[in-house]
C-alpha cells in the first residue's frame, strides 16, 4: 500500500527558475536544484561536503541526457565540469544540477549512490546516461547498504517530484497481456499493443511497425521521430525492442502503421470497442 508524502520546496530566491530546495518530512537528507548560470556564485554549506548530482542536458534532437557523478566536495566538482567545458574536455552542455545531500555521508556512501543510481537510470530507459564509470564494487556493512537503499527510494520521490523522471519506468506495473486495459492495431502486416497512462499512450514491446511510410500523410515532426526511434535501436526487425511512450496514441498510431490514422478510432480493446467508445463510456 502507498502512502502518501509531504515535501517542502524552499525557493531560495523567490522564484522557481532559481535555487530551489526539497526536504522529505522525516528525513535529514535534502534535495538541492541549481541552474548553471548560479553554481559559481551560490554560497550554501551542504554544497562543500559530499554527495550525489545529476546534470541534466537537452540535446540538439530533443534527446533528454543526464550526467550522474559524485562527489566529496560537490560545488568544486559542478565548477570543474564548467571549467572542463570551456577546456572543450566535456562536449555535452547541461542547464540544471540537482544534487543530493545527507548527513554522515562518507566516499563509500557516495560511490555505493552513484552506481546503483547509474543502474537505475539505464533500467528505466528515459535518459541518455552520459556517465561512463562508476565504482562498481563499493563494500559496504549490509546496515550501511539498508539505509543507502532508504536513502535511494526518498531520491526517487524528490528528483520525480522536481520534474526529472530520470527513475520512473515508462511503464509503473507491467501487465498482463490478456488484461481489460490492453489496446490493439491489427492492421495490414502491423499487429501492436499498448497501454494509456498518465503520461500519454505506450507501445509496448514486441509490437510490429510498416517499413513503409507516406510523407505525404505524416507531419514533418511524425516523420523526424520516427526516423529517430529507428536509429536509437528502439526498432528492430520491424518489431519494437522496449516499451516507448507517445504523446497521445494517434502519434502512436502513426508511428506505428507509417500514416495517419486516429489513434482513438484505430486502438480496440480484446473486445473490439475503439478507445473513442471507451473514453465516451
Amino acid at each position: 500500500m502507498a502512502y502518501g508524502k509531504s515535501i517542502e520546496l524552499f525557493l531560495v530566491n523567490g522564484t522557481a527558475d532559481s535555487l530551489v530546495t526539497a526536504e522529505l518530512s522525516n528525513w535529514n537528507g535534502k534535495a538541492i536544484k541549481i541552474p548553471r548560470i548560479e553554481v559559481q556564485t551560490t554560497q550554501r554549506e551542504e554544497l562543500l561536503g559530499p554527495g550525489v548530482y545529476f546534470l541534466f542536458c537537452k540535446e540538439e534532437d530533443g534527446t533528454d541526457s543526464v550526467y550522474i557523478g559524485e562527489a566529496e566536495k560537490v560545488q568544486e566538482r559542478l565548477i570543474q565540469h564548467l571549467r572542463d567545458y570551456q577546456a572543450e574536455k566535456e562536449k555535452y552542455y547541461w542547464t540544471t544540477a540537482v544534487i543530493f545531500v545527507g548527513r554522515d555521508l562518507n566516499k563509500a556512501h557516495i560511490r555505493y549512490l552513484e552506481n546503483r543510481f547509474f543502474e537505475l537510470a539505464k533500467e528505466c530507459k528515459r535518459y541518455h546516461i552520459l556517465t561512463k564509470n562508476t565504482y562498481k564494487n563499493t563494500v559496504l556493512k549490509e546496515s550501511q547498504i539498508a539505509v543507502m537503499e532508504e536513502f535511494i527510494a526518498h531520491v526517487r520521490v524528490l528528483i520525480n517530484a522536481l520534474g526529472y523522471k530520470v527513475f520512473e519506468p515508462v511503464l509503473q506495473h507491467k501487465k498482463a497481456e490478456d488484461e481489460k486495459d490492453v489496446l490493439y492495431i491489427h492492421t495490414g502486416s502491423v499487429k501492436a499493443k499498448g497501454l494509456v497512462t498518465t503520461e500519454g499512450f505506450v507501445v509496448l514491446a514486441g509490437s510490429g511497425v510498416n517499413e513503409k511510410v507516406s510523407e505525404k500523410s505524416l507531419s514533418p515532426g511524425a516523420v523526424k521521430l520516427r526516423e529517430k526511434l529507428f536509429r536509437e535501436g528502439k526498432v528492430e526487425n520491424l518489431k519494437t525492442t522496449e516499451d516507448i511512450l507517445f504523446s497521445s496514441s494517434s502519434a502512436a498510431a502513426d508511428f506505428l502503421l507509417g500514416y495517419s490514422v486516429s489513434g482513438p478510432r484505430t486502438w480496440k480493446n480484446n473486445q473490439g470497442v475503439s478507445l473513442k467508445e471507451l473514453d465516451n463510456k
